[in-house]
C-alpha cells in the first residue's frame, strides 16, 4: 500500500504526524528507509549522549528511543489487529506512564538499539506481509475510527515526529 489515508479514516488531531508521511513509496519502503536513517542516528552515539536531556522535565535521548520501541510495538499491533478485520475497540495508553515504568536509563544505548531493530523488524515484516485490501480495513483505537494504512502511517509520522525533536534539541 502506499497511498497516504485520506481525512476520515483516522482523527483529526493525528494530522500533523500524517503530513509527515512521504506521499510516494509504500509503507514497508517508506519504513525501511526511515529505520536505516534512524539506526545511523542512534548508533552514532556515546553513552554520555544516551542520557542527555535538553531540558530537566524532558526525556534522555535513551528514553525517547524506548518509547519509540514501545509504541513500534504498540502501533505494529494495532496494524495488525486493523488489517486482520478485528473490529474490537483498542485502547490507549499513557507514554508517560510507560517510560517511567520501563526505566530505559538503565539500559546501555547497545541494548536499547538492538531492542528497537528488533522490533523493527517484525514491523518491517508485518507491513510487507498485508495485501492492499487489507490496509483499508477499519477498526477502533483510542477510541476513534481508523484504517489500518491510518495506523501505518501514524506509526511513520510519529517516529518522524521524535527523530526531528532529536536532531533539532538533542543533537544541537
Amino acid at each position: 500500500m502506499s497511498q497516504r489515508p485520506k481525512k476520515g479514516e483516522y482523527a483529526e488531531f493525528n494530522q500533523n504526524y500524517m503530513e509527515l508521511v512521504p506521499e510516494e513509496g509504500g509503507f514497508a519502503e517508506v519504513l525501511l528507509e526511515q529505520s536505516d536513517a534512524a539506526f545511523a542516528l542512534f548508533e552514532g552515539l556515546t553513552e554520555e549522549q544516551g542520557g542527555y536531556r535538553y531540558a530537566p522535565e524532558k526525556w534522555s535521548v535513551k528514553q525517547l528511543l524506548g518509547h519509540l520501541t514501545d509504541s513500534d510495538r504498540i502501533m505494529a499491533y494495532r496494524v495488525l489487529r486493523l488489517s486482520r478485520g478485528d473490529e474490537t475497540p483498542l485502547p490507549g495508553y499513557d507514554e508517560n506512564d510507560f517510560v517511567n515504568a520501563a526505566g530505559f536509563d538503565s539500559y546501555s544505548l547497545e541494548e536499547l538499539i538492538r531492542q528497537y531493530k528488533a522490533t523493527r523488524q517484525s514491523t518491517l515484516a508485518l507491513f510487507a506481509a498485508i495485501s492492499e485490501e487489507a490496509w483499508t480495513r477499519k477498526g477502533n483505537t483510542n477510541g476513534h475510527p481508523i484504517t489500518a494504512r491510518a495506523q501505518a502511517c501514524l506509526l511513520i509520522g510519529h517516529e518522524l515526529h521524535h527523530l526531528n525533536i532529536i536532531k533539532e534539541r538533542y543533537l544541537n
